[in-house]
């Protein structure tokens, strides 16, 4: 699977200001089918890390705080 390099490009995006995984929340990580977000161990919040992302989109559907936002492609939808 390829590591994301480019925040911006990727499908799912997390607003890290409305992010609560430091608070010890893993919703996003946790219902991912695909085990594709992470907590990122230096600043407490979720990021995608392979850009593998199937738009089921129970990550965006479950956040508490509407943190998580998937980004579906115009050919997509």
């Amino acid at each position: 699977m390829p590591m994301t390099l480019n925040r911006v490009s990727v499908p799912v995006i997390v607003d890290e200001e409305k992010c609560i995984a430091e608070k010890g929340c893993t919703v996003c990580v946790d219902v991912c089918p695909l085990d594709l977000l992470a907590i990122n161990l230096l600043n407490g919040k979720a990021y995608m890390k392979y850009d593998e992302c199937w738009y089921c989109m129970p990550c965006e559907a479950d956040c508490p705080t509407g943190a998580v936002h998937v980004s579906i492609p115009y050919l997509l939808r």
